[in-house]
């Protein structure tokens, strides 16, 4: 049985949060401050920690800091409930290790999603060494920058798992594919934030300055010996079906197909996600897209599995049809 410990300094936000994770199986364990959450943890390690920010004495941000700085629970995961939503808010979370965030007013469905996804995922981390953990971090801290990006490192690690299960991938494939989908922006830390935060389109020297991002993320990927699995995924991600993708014009098989995977999710989260640059699209925008760009961008198998058992489409087989948004640019 999977332990919650929930910390938060109103006491009717805890009856909230137990009787929303009711029915999922976890033993729910209550906090009322920072200094009652750091005593439980020394007496049982939880699976997750769900933290308030705002608390008298030890904010949450602190009571984070102190948990990822202690070897025995630095791979718990810690997610941050709170109203904050400024770039500067996520940024200092990122930095003292939150793993992720959720909005308050709390969302019942939301909450349970994110729940059970961490504490399914945890095995994956615990598999990492501590030089991966350090590219994890970076990952998020662009992530956090990159406003409107806020957890689409995670969704995209989650979706390239889920899609490369369906196209028959296994074991440590899979863990790769989460991986990979975690840290294959990880060379945007070196892009200026006058390009990388631009809010109009990009001119060509800064198209040129942005896909530097690619051989950034390989060079600090390839430093690891552990993490050579996943510099296919960051050098080619975005490559194209029809060999018009950089940075190595590869074509149709020639794309590694882990590389792929991670593409296609990344197109999907990043079209129906704020960007500096534009609002989010909606979700059937996004896929009359993917099944447009099916042959031309993206593997037309890949985008049909994606569509029929990850997004759970009934009519992801049908003809492709013309999209009114145009292509999908990804930077």
């Amino acid at each position: 049985m999977a332990l919650v410990l929930a910390v938060d300094d109103q006491p009717i936000n805890l009856e909230l949060l137990a009787a929303y994770l009711e029915g999922t199986g976890c033993e729910f364990v209550p906090a009322e401050n920072g200094r009652q959450a750091l005593e439980a943890l020394d007496r049982r390690r939880p699976d997750l920690v769900l933290l308030d920010v705002v608390m008298p004495e030890l904010d949450g941000f602190e009571v984070c800091r102190r948990i990822k700085a202690d070897p025995a629970n630095r791979l718990v995961p810690v997610v941050l409930v709170t109203s904050l939503n400024t770039v500067e808010d996520r940024v200092h979370a990122l930095e003292v290790g939150a793993d992720d965030f959720l909005p308050k007013p709390i969302d019942r469905r939301e909450l349970m999603a994110r729940v059970l996804t961490l504490i399914k995922t945890k095995g994956v981390y615990e598999k990492l060494d501590d030089a991966e953990h350090v590219m994890a971090a970076f990952a998020k801290i662009v992530e956090a920058k990159d406003g409107g990006t806020e957890a689409h490192v995670g969704r995209v690690a989650r979706g390239a798992r889920a899609l490369g299960e369906a196209a028959g991938l296994s074991g440590p494939a899979l863990d790769s594919l989460y991986f990979g989908g975690i840290v294959h922006d990880i060379g945007k830390i070196g892009v200026p934030d006058s390009v990388l935060l631009k809010s109009g389109p990009l001119d060509p020297s800064e198209v040129a300055v942005m896909r530097r991002h690619v051989a950034i993320g390989v060079d600090i990927a390839r430093q690891l010996r552990s993490a050579a699995n996943v510099v296919p995924i960051i050098r080619h991600h975005h490559e194209r079906h029809d060999g018009t993708g950089y940075p190595d014009g590869l074509r149709a098989g020639e794309i590694p197909s882990a590389a792929m995977i991670v593409s296609i999710c990344d197109a999907y989260d990043a079209m129906t996600s704020d960007r500096s640059y534009r609002p989010a699209m909606p979700s059937g925008y996004a896929i009359a897209e993917l099944r447009r760009g099916a042959g031309t961008q993206w593997d037309p198998e890949l985008v049909g599995l994606f569509l029929s058992r990850v997004m759970q489409e009934p009519d992801a087989e049908l003809p492709l049809e013309a999209s009114a948004i145009g292509s999908a640019t990804l930077q």
